[in-house]
């Protein structure tokens, strides 16, 4: 036998081990990014996004295309003046066949004041039966009625309901074929809510965040990463990473509502999870990302949280914007208490450009 005819499937074996190899290699890389996001320089890192995105997309679905993007057919059910901002329940479509319930909190202008357009908030409510009425004031916890605080400080605020939540029947058919995940869907949903709000003439589209507790903090995270738009973040008691989550048990993430492929595809192993929550938050970056962990919650270990930040502040530093993130660590359980949303408050702020005499006004 010739030495061509032995060389030959031995090139085309040392060709396969190689591109094995590297596979291997590049899906260890990707769980080390996971935990710990590497890059030398900005634009090194921001070359990196699109992959953590579509590493969330492998668990949550793809993110809808334009394709989704009928007009927003905005109808007010009913409108209440308060004292400080008006108060009108709304519909919007956020596609073909499915409307969102939503709150829409517009502050009151008069004189010079009212020919500025205002900084804008997407309100994203916690778990809970009443959904969009916690954050507007109208029942729940007030530690949590950020949405009633920040239209009295001069933002305009939206306020819609997660899928299944409060008024909001998400039918199983548009559930089934369209979602892989109650969180995409959420995603989607606020990503209309952002139009909605730029569609406003009283609302600078430049001066748009999002602010959201527990459920509403990690639908703030994870609407952040597809949606630039948001300038700023807010989330309280939202998250802590996939191994720090009940020492890994991940089941409370996998209902129909949030994210069941975690289950069905990933096992609820952390390690199988493609994408983590280190990663996403150095996504952010040099955009604002404000974090209330308190100590004591029993949903969201604040050892894991401190971990992430660890992880991000490198990458925000590549920005020159170790500034634009903030942790804060009360000595409360799963809550947002009065000195940290004050806190945030300020933060946001300072991360919006917002006037003083927008940002200082108290309900």
């Amino acid at each position: 036998m010739h030495n061509g005819a032995i060389m030959a499937p031995l090139s085309r074996v040392f060709v396969a081990v190689c591109l094995v190899g590297c596979a291997v290699i590049a899906a260890a890389s990707e769980r080390l990014e996971k935990v710990e996001p590497q890059a030398a320089t900005a634009a090194e890192w921001l070359e990196k996004v699109p992959a953590i995105r579509r590493r969330m997309e492998e668990v949550m679905g793809p993110l809808p295309g334009d394709d989704r993007r009928v007009p927003l057919e905005v109808e007010v059910t009913s409108d209440e003046a308060l004292p400080g901002y008006r108060r009108r329940k709304l519909t919007y479509t956020a596609e073909v066949g499915d409307r969102v319930p939503a709150w829409l909190l517009t502050p009151n202008a008069s004189g010079a004041e009212g020919d500025r357009r205002l900084p804008a908030m997407l309100c994203l409510h916690q778990t809970n039966a009443i959904g969009k009425d916690e954050p507007v004031g109208l029942g729940g916890l007030p530690n949590l009625h950020y949405a009633h605080e920040l239209a009295s400080r001069g933002y305009v605020c939206l306020v819609p309901d997660y899928p299944r939540f409060g008024e909001y029947r998400w039918a199983d058919e548009l559930a089934e074929t369209r979602y892989a995940s109650g969180s995409m869907k959420a995603v989607w949903n606020n990503i209309r809510g952002v139009d909605l709000l730029e569609s406003l003439p009283e609302v600078d589209g430049d001066k748009i965040g999002v602010i959201g507790h527990s459920l509403g903090g990690h639908n703030a995270i994870f609407t952040a990463a597809f949606e630039p738009r948001l300038k700023a973040v807010v989330s309280s008691c939202g998250f802590t990473p996939f191994p720090d989550y009940f020492s890994g048990n991940l089941a409370g993430w996998t209902s129909r509502t949030y994210m069941p492929r975690i289950r069905d595809m990933f096992g609820n192993d952390p390690a199988r999870v493609p994408f983590d929550f280190p990663e996403v938050i150095a996504g952010l970056a040099p955009r604002g990302f404000f974090a209330n962990a308190p100590t004591d919650d029993d949903n969201f270990a604040v050892a894991g949280v401190r971990r992430a930040f660890a992880a991000a502040e490198p990458i925000y530093g590549l920005f020159s914007a170790r500034d634009h993130l903030v942790l804060v660590t009360p000595d409360a359980e799963h809550d947002f208490p009065p000195a940290q949303r004050e806190e945030a408050y300020a933060w946001l702020a300072r991360m919006l450009a917002v006037p003083p005499a927008h940002s200082g006004g108290k309900e």
